[in-house]
């Protein structure tokens, strides 16, 4: 597989395993009433900090359960007017840069300061992805061909699903000969073994292109014919139609699928013989029983929303535009509705002016879905701009004739805490509940829910193994027979975490117990 190399390339490509574990931190919480500084339990987040950072913070409670991801990640146009700087010369990367290249930095080009930003915050977000889930990645010429060379060593090339041709412009640019009217979206999945995408919904004018000629209450379908050309010995049976006709492929022809595939889908009412139920078989759509289409690789403006739309929805709820590109709240539908479920996790970590969570929002209004959001976004914004449009779109916006009424739902706001470990030492000004947590998804790799019970120092049980974290931030633990006796979990073995051991391996091993000294045992992303 052709693999792409720039300088710095060997500083980053393992990166994302020395960032520092941060905890996040609330600070306030908002839904239809307002804001509040207590905690409303919303699953919705909006954080502000340095993505790499806050994609690390997210790991123990998020890796592998994040069905879509959605990001539109600078450019690199070298355009230095916007208010996203676009050339990656943000004084924050210009000094990330400098921290993690060092001297080869000085030498870097915009393309390779651009591949050394996006490659370990990709490594996350493929950790970060579920076994069904995808990414779609907006981007245009200027690095489509880099990043799609990265992207198959990160995801695998053989995850690559399709890259979309998005009409953002509804005319030419007329100050250029040749304007370029489209971007890209490019598709990975996480495993493309995996059902990862859904049949998109008929609507509006899409619906008149199908029929339902035998009033299926499942709604209108696709019929498509059920013989293909050629000859093929084991797809040559012989069918009998609801009226007794039996009938053979026409000649040249032979049906479409083996005998078997044929009875699984008449038995699913998928198969339909005509009005008078004698004519040639009419598959209905193939892929899902209910209503819906597969969607071609090119979306136009008029389906999925331009960017001078984008920037009206912006402009009627913040009373400004703030964005010269922003994405249109349309063509992020398209995507969740291609690529989630109406209860699943979307992230956005360059989330820019908040488009994502607004089309979650709206999505969830229509339907009563319950789907959730994460958002992260490093600049000074983060508050003023997105988390401001999510709230106006919470509780609405505009006046008059031009009143959008609000979609309800919340979210919470954070930023990124203290680390979780100070050089080799547990930062003590961390609670012990962000440490537990931490500890047992670095175990597990599972997200951490507090068990009931009794005993302060149980972490849980997983595969049949009890794990303990004995910890005290003001004193020394000391794994001994008195701690033992406390222990009433029953499992095939016990992990314990403590400050020390007053017993010995032989007899620790004759009991099924594993000690594992804080903090230096506590393995590391």
């Amino acid at each position: 597989m052709p693999t792409l190399e720039w300088i710095g390339k060997s500083k980053v490509i393992n990166h994302h395993q020395d960032v520092p574990f941060r905890v996040l931190e609330r600070k306030y919480s908002f839904d239809e009433n307002g804001q509040t500084d207590a905690d409303n339990g919303s699953e919705n987040m909006i954080i502000q900090g340095d993505n790499l950072e806050a994609l690390k913070a997210l790991l123990p409670r998020y890796e592998r359960r994040v069905k879509c991801i959605y990001i539109d990640p600078p450019y690199n146009t070298g355009n230095e007017g916007w208010v996203y700087n676009d050339n990656v010369n943000d004084p924050k990367i210009k000094k990330w840069l400098g921290e993690v290249v060092g001297k080869e930095g000085e030498d870097l080009t915009r393309h390779d300061k651009w591949l050394c930003m996006m490659y370990p915050r990709l490594k996350l977000l493929q950790k970060l992805l579920a076994d069904e889930g995808a990414i779609f990645i907006s981007i245009d010429d200027n690095e489509q061909s880099n990043l799609r060379l990265i992207c198959d060593e990160i995801f695998g090339v053989n995850n690559f699903v399709e890259s979309i041709v998005w009409q953002k412009r509804t005319s030419p640019d007329a100050r250029k000969k040749l304007s370029s009217g489209h971007e890209y979206i490019l598709i990975y999945a996480k495993n493309s073994q995996n059902d990862c995408f859904n049949l998109l919904d008929i609507e509006g004018k899409d619906a008149a292109k199908f029929k339902n000629p035998d009033n299926d209450p499942r709604g209108p379908w696709v019929s498509s014919d059920f013989t293909a050309q050629g000859w093929r010995p084991n797809q040559m049976y012989e069918i009998t139609t609801p009226s007794g006709i039996k009938m053979l492929p026409p000649e040249g022809r032979c049906w479409r699928h083996l005998e078997s595939v044929y009875k699984e889908l008449l038995a699913e009412g998928r198969l339909w013989f005509g009005a008078d139920g004698c004519g040639v078989p009419r598959k209905k759509t193939y892929l899902n029983e209910r209503e819906g289409k597969g969607t071609w690789t090119w979306w136009t403006n008029t389906e999925v929303g331009h960017t001078q739309e984008a920037t009206q929805e912006v402009a009627a709820i913040l009373g400004k535009a703030v964005f010269d590109y922003p994405k249109p709240v349309r063509l992020l539908q398209r995507i969740f509705k291609l690529a989630a479920s109406p209860n699943s996790i979307i992230l956005d970590s360059f989330a820019g002016s908040g488009t994502t969570a607004h089309a979650v929002l709206n999505m969830n209004k229509a339907d009563g879905g319950h789907r959730k959001f994460i958002l992260v976004e490093m600049m000074d914004y983060a508050d003023s701009i997105t988390a401001e449009r999510v709230k106006r779109v919470i509780r609405g916006y505009g006046e008059g004739k031009n009143a959008v009424e609000g979609t309800g739902g919340n979210f919470s706001f954070y930023d990124l805490g203290e680390p979780l470990l100070v050089g080799d030492c547990l930062n003590e000004a961390v609670a012990p509940e962000k440490i537990r947590e931490y500890i047992w998804f670095m175990e597990t790799k599972q997200p951490y829910a507090p068990p009931s019970g009794g005993n302060p120092y149980y972490l849980g049980k997983h595969n049949n193994m009890g794990y303990y974290f004995y910890y005290e931030p003001q004193r020394v633990t000391v794994l001994d027979y008195a701690f033992l006796s406390t222990i009433m979990e029953k499992a095939d073995g016990t992990v314990i975490y403590a400050d020390r051991c007053s017993i010995s391996e032989d007899k620790l091993a004759k009991m099924g117990v594993t000690f594992k000294k804080i903090p230096r045992d506590i393995s590391r992303l």
